[in-house]
């Protein structure tokens, strides 16, 4: 063995020995941070319980304006979806044919009363003859009363046609039986129309306005259900109030009346038909906005206001079919809580009917963040996110964004204020 090769070898053994007693530190992993999760306490306040259809807009008054007499059409002054009052003139057709038979049936009446005065002058005559014994025989007496009696018939026979000839005449003028809007002409001047068959326009009345909407059968057992408990109290006047929300409207602004309700439910819908009455005034400048069959949103309230719980609908998770919230005990640990939930209210809100106590904390954002059982820190932020009243546009899951970020780091009292 050489010394070079018992040089090298010594060396391998020193930096084998070294080596094997070099043990690596293990790894540090900081621990997970806290989540920081804006929390609320449920919103307490009165509401009134409703139910919300789907619904067409109709009119009151739709009128088919079809010609009582034949002719040709002569006059259409009317202007094309103009707004039209009772007794405005929409067509006219040419009288001259109407006002010929009227002229004639005026000239018979004439005639047969100048017959009806010769036939009572000759009875006159023969009576105050037949004074004298045999002068004028009792016969011809009889024949002059029966000549008075044919006269005086037929005019008022006569008398009778004149009338319908006038009726003719005054049927040339197609008048508009009520207010409200007229479509466009469907013929125009020069065509023949014939009596009670050719459909010359439409008028639909607009002031008041109805809106059907169909309600569903438990809806509907459940309404009839309260007032027969008292839970539901008929006002006394008997007009039951509903609202109305038309597409691109906020809320339900238009306020009416139910006035009709079906006599039967629909055995294949299983639904029965409902209408509510609503103004619909012409402003001072421009249109009125409700027109027949537009598609109507409708809120028929249930009941008088009573107390009740509610939080934002963002709020609330799903699973498997039922609904939940977290919330969070005293020691800042989540816990899932089974609610049931009422309707959606018009700033977000919805109403907790089961489930949740007014003195819970609810977390209201960063639900992604959050799991059963798990610790965390919270921040109380308002229910009802600033922006829904008008406000900035924070909202529980902005603020839970921003506390994340500064997490760690002291803020001072001032910052706090304004966040």
């Amino acid at each position: 063995m050489s010394y070079r090769f018992l040089n090298v070898s010594f060396l391998g053994l020193i930096i084998a020995v070294t080596l094997g007693g070099c043990t690596p530190a293990p790894l540090k992993v900081a621990p997970a941070e806290t989540p920081v999760v804006p929390v609320s306490k449920p919103v307490e306040r009165e509401i009134t319980d409703y139910v919300d259809f789907t619904g067409r807009t109709d009119a009151v008054e739709a009128v088919n304006i079809v010609p009582r007499v034949t002719g040709y059409l002569i006059k259409i002054p009317f202007r094309e979806g103009s707004e039209v009052k009772a007794g405005d003139l929409l067509f006219e057709i040419d009288p001259r044919p109407y006002q010929a038979q009227l002229d004639q049936a005026e000239g018979q009446v004439t005639l047969y009363q100048a017959q009806l005065q010769l036939a009572k002058t000759t009875l006159a005559r023969d009576q105050e003859i037949s004074k004298t014994a045999g002068a004028v025989s009792l016969q011809q007496l009889d024949q002059d009363r029966a000549g008075v009696a044919e006269a005086e018939s037929r005019v008022k026979a006569y008398q009778a046609s004149t009338e319908v000839y006038k009726l003719n005449l005054s049927f040339t003028k197609v008048l508009s039986p009520i207010t409200g809007q007229i479509s466009r002409p469907y013929l125009t001047l020069g065509n023949l129309v014939n009596q009670d068959q050719t459909l010359l326009t439409t008028v639909v009345s607009l002031d008041p306005i109805f809106a059907y909407f169909d309600m569903d059968e438990p809806t509907l057992l459940r309404v009839r259900r309260a007032i027969n408990e008292g839970k539901i109290k008929l006002p006394q006047d008997g007009v039951v109030p509903v609202a109305m929300g038309l597409q691109g409207e906020d809320g339900y602004p238009h306020k009416g009346a139910i006035n009709f309700v079906n006599n039967q439910v629909n055995s294949t819908t299983g639904s029965i038909s409902v209408r509510g009455l609503f103004p619909n005034p012409k402003p001072t400048v421009g249109a009125r906005l409700i027109s027949p069959g537009m598609f109507a949103r409708i809120r028929l309230a249930i009941g008088q206001a009573h107390p009740a719980l509610l939080v934002i609908d963002q709020a609330i998770a799903s699973e498997q079919g039922y609904k939940y919230v977290y919330v969070v005990d005293a020691d800042s640990t989540v816990q899932n809580r089974r609610i049931t939930t009422g309707p959606l209210q018009e700033d977000g809100l919805r109403v907790i009917t089961e489930g949740l106590k007014p003195t819970d904390t609810v977390v209201v954002g960063g639900l992604q963040q959050v799991r059963p059982k798990m610790k965390i820190k919270t921040e109380t932020v308002p229910m009802l996110p600033s922006n829904r009243a008008g406000g900035s546009d924070a909202s529980p899951d902005t603020a839970q964004k921003n506390n994340s970020q500064t997490s760690g780091k002291k803020t001072p009292p001032s910052e706090k204020t304004k966040r």
